[in-house]
């Protein structure tokens, strides 16, 4: 099992696939000047399901794809196919922002992804085009369709509660999700964009979402979150669900069971983490699998009871959270 000095056990492994993105979201990323990675310093196809396949002998049963946007990387679809057949069947997931689900969302169900996560944070035209710094909402919506159509099931929507900026379109959004069968899903803003702007008393907190929805549907808390970041809410009685990550209010530390490894082979114990394990080095340096299933255990032992962030020597983490992956 891959389980630190607190005794949790980590199941869940996140998987940066690519560190570039197709939206640059405000929140996330500066317009332009990234210093994206070079292809020698991304891991490949091979190298991704060769740590992926250490990881499941550990204990790990389920895989997230992350990035920048997942669906950027060409062979994205063989990726999951790969991991779908590893030893144990782990369950394959993926974010992304949607745009390229129109066209891949059939092949990747049929090479065994199982659900996925979509970024929204407006369904208005004009705040897209700001927020994102393109004009792409349609194609989002688009993406959106076709992963419900597949059978890509549960869709889960997520967006990023921002004050002034969308924090007037939480009703929308769940009555969006709610009318389709979605799953909304509310972020509170968390110190991880790449301009280290982030300022808490500019954050809309849990609690604000949770009292502007109440002024519209009628909420009742789902019990049993367990690991699960977001706590949830079945609206007007259910079946549909509303979900607040609440990351800085409310922090679920203490049942995290993530492991995170980004698109250069560098192993992270949470996501604010400012040291990594780097698993690249040790592979082309001809580790065996034994080596890198220690070199996973010691960066668990290392894991701290919490992020940290109302610590004063809070200090956010050196990548932004492009390069980290979700």
């Amino acid at each position: 099992m891959l389980q630190d000095s607190f005794g949790r056990v980590h199941r869940d492994l996140r998987i940066s696939l690519t560190d570039r993105c197709s939206l640059r979201c405000t929140y996330c990323m500066p317009a332009e000047g990234v210093p994206w990675l070079t292809s020698d310093r991304m891991l490949s196809t091979h190298e991704i399901v060769r740590l992926a396949g250490v990881a499941v002998s550990l204990g790990v049963d389920e895989i997230r794809l992350t990035g920048g946007e997942p669906l950027l990387r060409p062979d994205v679809v063989d990726v999951v196919r790969a991991l779908a057949s590893l030893p144990g069947g782990p369950e394959i997931s993926l974010t992304t922002n949607a745009l390229r689900l129109p066209e891949l969302a059939g092949p990747l169900k049929d090479a065994g992804l199982a659900r996925v996560n979509i970024s929204i944070d407006t369904l208005d035209r004009e705040r897209f085009a700001k927020l994102t710094r393109r004009d792409r909402l349609p194609q989002t919506l688009a993406g959106i369709a076709a992963a419900d159509a597949v059978g890509l099931h549960p869709v889960k929507l997520n967006a990023v509660a921002m004050r002034g900026v969308n924090d007037d379109e939480v009703v929308d959004l769940v009555r969006f999700a709610v009318d389709r069968g979605y799953e909304m899903r509310f972020i509170e803003q968390m110190p991880l964009d790449a301009g280290h702007t982030w300022d808490r008393t500019q954050m809309v907190t849990q609690a604000e979402i949770l009292a502007s929805l109440r002024t519209e549907f009628d909420l009742t808390e789902i019990p049993g979150r367990g690991a699960a970041p977001a706590e949830r809410w079945y609206v007007n009685g259910g079946p549909r669900t509303v979900g607040v990550i609440a990351s800085v209010t409310a922090p679920f530390c203490g049942a995290c069971d993530r492991v995170r490894l980004t698109a250069d082979g560098q192993l992270r114990a949470c996501l604010f983490a400012r040291t990594e394990t780097d698993l690249r080095t040790l592979m082309r340096d001809g580790a065996d699998d034994e080596t890198l299933a220690n070199a996973f255990r010691s960066c668990l032992a290392g894991k701290k009871p919490g992020h940290d962030i109302d610590d004063p020597t809070f200090l956010q983490p050196d990548r932004p959270m492009n390069a980290i992956g979700g």
